[in-house]
């Protein structure tokens, strides 16, 4: 089978566990529940929902699309800290990846 939905569904607990225990039971609601974030949580859910039921492919689909919505806007602050690491930090050096990194650094999330 190409999919476990056990093991897939277990993931999924264990990431919406994680969030729990990183930033506290409070936070986690808010995040999830904020007008911004409605469409990446009900598609997170709906994708968790369908690894349940025995759609893991369909389900696992949904679910990237909530995890994208969700984290979006995480994602310009982690090329920020991505280009100041000294392990790979170089890469992000490059003219391509900077100009990409400069389009969406106004959208940063502070930290």
């Amino acid at each position: 089978m190409l999919f476990d939905k056990g093991f897939l569904a277990m993931g999924n607990i264990l990431f919406v566990s994680g969030v729990l225990l990183t930033i506290g039971l409070k936070p986690t609601v808010q995040f999830f529940t904020k007008p911004k974030n409605h469409k990446g949580s009900i598609a997170f859910g709906f994708g968790f929902f369908l690894v349940l039921i025995g759609w893991p492919a369909l389900g696992m689909m949904v679910e990237s699309y909530g995890f994208i919505m969700l984290f979006s806007g995480f994602w310009p602050t982690a090329a920020v800290y991505l280009q100041k690491s000294p392990s790979i930090g170089w890469i992000f050096h490059h003219p391509v990846v900077t100009s990409l990194i400069t389009r969406f650094r106004g959208r940063r999330v502070p930290v």
